[in-house]
């Protein structure tokens, strides 16, 4: 532990993207990235993405996941030494328990957020949430079913997105379920994160992303423009399930 502590490079400024899915993480990780000052904020720690960055790093599967979170950090901050990374509900636990077993800045009885700032040093909390719950859901139904979860030139479907109520109504749930994973961490560890709404960085994208930097205390240069690069997947297939859905469930709301 004492080698890997000494050797350890911490950012001066790391901060997080708290999300759920279909939550606007890409719109807003994206943006980030663009402006070239803000790190290149990934889901560096979702197990799933793993192997895949583990490669493009250079390390090999048995490479201890302290080193791999170190590596992380120094390839993927941008030269101003900021350091960004995404977390979605669904893994935050088992991230923690992973960053907590590594035995190199905590253990069992080091609180959650001393953890996380141990390893990520003046750590600051961003999360976005969407108002219109039901469009979030009808979102995640349709990247399930067409495997899309990011619109961008030369991405295709390998499926075909059906109208599914029963499907949609699960991911209503999900998303209920993950929004208090959330709300549970953040009362655990008594902290107040940026809030940020998806529907504010579709309407306003660049004062929205400005007003994040200032949060973050990053800098840009003079004149320099931020303009959404990520193509929102809302088009007239969700307007008219939106529809469908409220016709046949009465009661239920966008705010769900």
């Amino acid at each position: 532990m004492g080698g890997l502590f000494h050797r350890w490079r911490h950012p001066p400024r790391s901060y997080v993207i708290c999300g759920i899915a279909r939550s606007g993480t890409n719109l807003l990780s994206d943006g980030l990235r663009e402006t070239g000052r803000a790190g290149r904020p990934n889901q560096f720690f979702f197990p799933a993405f793993e192997e895949y960055f583990r490669r493009e790093h250079g390390l090999e599967p048995e490479v201890p996941f302290a080193d791999y979170v170190q590596k992380v950090i120094r390839n993927t901050s941008t030269s101003n030494a900021v350091f960004g990374f995404k977390l979605m509900a669904s893994y935050l636990e088992d991230f923690l328990a992973r960053l907590r077993a590594t035995g190199v800045f905590g253990d069992a009885e080091t609180p959650d957020l001393d953890l996380l700032r141990n390893f990520f040093p003046r750590l600051r909390f961003l999360q976005i949430t969407r108002r219109n719950k039901l469009r979030q859901a009808i979102s995640q139904a349709r990247a399930l079913q067409t495997g899309l979860w990011k619109v961008q030139p030369g991405r295709q479907a390998s499926g075909t997105a059906q109208f599914d109520r029963e499907l949609i109504t699960r991911c209503l749930a999900d998303a209920q379920q993950a929004e208090k994973i959330w709300s549970a961490f953040f009362g655990r560890v008594a902290l107040q994160p940026l809030q940020i709404e998806y529907e504010d960085l579709c309407e306003n994208y660049e004062a929205t992303i400005r007003a994040v930097l200032k949060f973050l205390r990053i800098r840009l240069p003079r004149g320099r423009r931020i303009v959404p690069i990520t193509v929102r997947q809302a088009d007239a297939i969700s307007r008219e399930w939106e529809e469908r859905f409220l016709a046949s469930s009465p009661g239920v709301s966008d705010r769900a």
